[in-house]
């Protein structure tokens, strides 16, 4: 059996105690079963692989993510969460695991035909992908066209909430690529509504719960609609694609609240997420003390007790802390129902930190502390911007030291790339994921300081990437290094999930890379990748925004935000 988790997931904790530390299961498991644990981050491509296997049988994924396979690593059961015993409609891990062994004792080698049957399937898609890609090279690089970009936009407008910001009912996720991209658009199309959705939708994250009014930085999502009760994990790559978004924004429009808001983002990434050797922790955990949300919430006595009546009844007031509560009988700091909400006022932003400093005493928040490569490389592209944007030294000093972390202890003697460290020691081969992230990141400190180094190590990168990614035989990227494990498939992602997905991002760095050299193999790669994500997005461009970001660098002529002269 294999179990997809990863570090910080509520839900991933919870069956882990309710079923893998019960000694019934543990029984059942030792006995019948090999079972495996896989980190998400460290093996995205197992990951990507199984997520497909358990979205094509269930039509639905997420984690934990549950795998039943052969040896041959052919899956036959796929599901995600499953308490000890059955509850409600779902069935319990106990069951399902006697259910399977008493199949794989009567009926194996129907078990068996299904996990090939399965894999089959998948790699038919696959194989199916290419040949449609290959038709799609038909048409020559330079076809692209306006209508793809119009089609994403109207998506999102359709789906905008006009009363709290974002896209569509709970839960409710930031994608601030989404918000790039329509800020892009805003720009060159001279669109009001696409800056309205923008600014409503960072105005109202920044006013909820999703944002920590005590200790800053964003949460992971939204349960609710209006943005107000957090899943509580803290994610680094969420946080890097929020600062640069309010940045960007505070570039266009001017407007002192997203310049506030990305610095206390960061400020919360150098005071609680930074390694003392200058790389970033993965996450922050949602639970304490077996309890989601224990150590973000707070009763309206405590802070009363804290600050005195006087200023404990102020702060109540301006962050909706009541005796009744917001959350499950506790209070969760909000601005949502507050009118004058910027700037703080003095009386309120002094006792902050006294809060602060009470919470972290009160209970304890795990931290995941692994440092990857991809989510590192986001992070020094936010501090890029952040220099860029507001000319303080110290941000660039953070994106260098962070950029030789990764160039000294992820990278290998032979140029490539890992994909994590922790305790001294970097490990798994390097995703196509932590090539662009990190051609991304250099190109942004090259902009900043026209440093060549940076620039040479991006095409080393860039050529690297080519050789072990590229699809010779269809079109884009595969996730994964041509000398990786091999699965039982080859996975190759295009969609643009929470994060950029590596393809889109290969493709806007492409581009970049051909304006600010001029290198024209840099630009006829690119075209050719843009195409491919054109191809993809199909009906659905609006689940391609950053790849929508890479066709309007090509598309468009006149630059976004310019530094140096590039467009960004």
């Amino acid at each position: 059996m294999k179990y997809v988790t990863h570090a910080v997931c509520h839900w991933c904790h919870v069956m882990a105690h309710e079923s893998f530390e019960d000694d019934e299961v543990a029984e059942v498991l030792n006995r019948d079963y090999i079972s495996i644990k896989v980190d998400k981050e460290e093996r995205p491509d197992i990951d990507s692989v199984y997520m497909s296997v358990c979205q094509g049988l269930t039509g639905s994924g997420g984690w934990p993510l549950s795998i039943i396979m052969t040896s041959e690593q052919k899956p036959f059961f796929a599901g995600t969460y499953y308490p000890r015993t059955k509850r409600y409609n779902v069935p319990g891990i106990l069951d399902i695991l006697d259910a399977v062994t008493k199949e794989w004792m009567e009926n194996k080698d129907s078990l068996v035909k299904n996990g090939d049957k399965i894999v089959n399937v998948l790699v038919s898609r696959m194989q199916n992908q290419n040949q449609d890609q290959k038709k799609a090279d038909g048409y020559e690089g330079g076809k692209l066209k306006k209508e793809i970009i119009e089609e994403a936009k109207e998506t999102l407008f359709q789906g905008f909430d006009n009363w709290y910001g974002g896209f569509g009912t709970s839960p409710k996720f930031p994608t601030p690529h989404n918000l790039m991209f329509l800020l892009r658009y805003h720009k060159f199309e001279k669109d009001e509504h696409a800056l309205e959705i923008v600014e409503k939708t960072l105005h109202q994250m920044y006013r909820g719960g999703i944002f920590d009014h005590i200790g800053y930085g964003f949460s992971r999502y939204s349960t609710d609609d209006k943005w107000l009760i957090p899943h509580f994990e803290k994610m680094l790559y969420d946080n890097a694609l929020l600062v640069m978004i309010y940045l960007e924004a505070y570039q266009v429009t001017g407007n002192e609240l997203y310049k506030s808001v990305a610095l206390k983002t960061l400020s919360y990434i150098n005071r609680e997420m930074t390694d003392e050797e200058g790389g970033f922790y993965s996450a922050q955990d949602a639970d304490s003390e077996g309890e989601e949300g224990k150590y973000y919430v707070f009763s309206q006595k405590e802070i009363l007790k804290l600050l005195g009546e006087t200023d404990g009844e102020l702060f109540s007031q301006f962050y909706d802390i009541t005796e009744i509560g917001n959350f499950e009988g506790s209070n969760i700091p909000n601005l949502i129902k507050t009118r004058d909400y910027d700037p703080i006022p003095d009386a309120i932003r002094k006792r902050i930190s006294e809060v602060y400093d009470y919470r972290l005493a009160r209970t304890e928040l795990h931290k995941d502390d692994k440092i990857l490569t991809s989510w590192n490389a986001l992070m020094i592209v936010a501090f890029s911007k952040a220099y860029k944007a507001l000319e303080d030294d110290k941000y660039l000093r953070i994106a260098e030291r962070a950029a030789a972390f990764l160039a000294e202890s992820l990278t290998g003697k032979d140029g490539k790339l890992y994909i994590s460290y922790r305790d001294g020691a970097a490990s798994g081969t390097g995703n196509l994921d932590d090539y662009v992230y990190f051609i991304w990141a250099l190109l942004e400190l090259y902009e900043a300081t026209m440093d060549l180094t940076y620039l040479e190590k991006a095409r080393e990168l860039c050529s690297m990437m080519t050789n072990c990614f590229w699809d010779e035989e269809g079109s884009g990227f595969y996730l994964t290094d041509k000398d990786s494990e091999r699965l039982i498939y080859r996975p190759k992602e295009t969609y643009d999930g929470a994060i950029p997905s590596g393809n889109s991002v290969a493709g806007y760095i492409l581009i970049k890379l051909s304006k600010l050299t001029g290198i024209e193999e840099y630009h006829q790669m690119g075209l050719k990748q843009i195409n491919y994500l054109s191809e993809n997005a199909g009906t659905y461009p609006s689940g391609y925004c950053f790849a929508m970001m890479a066709i309007m660098m090509e598309l468009y002529q006149e630059s976004f935000l310019c530094e140096n002269g590039v467009c960004s």
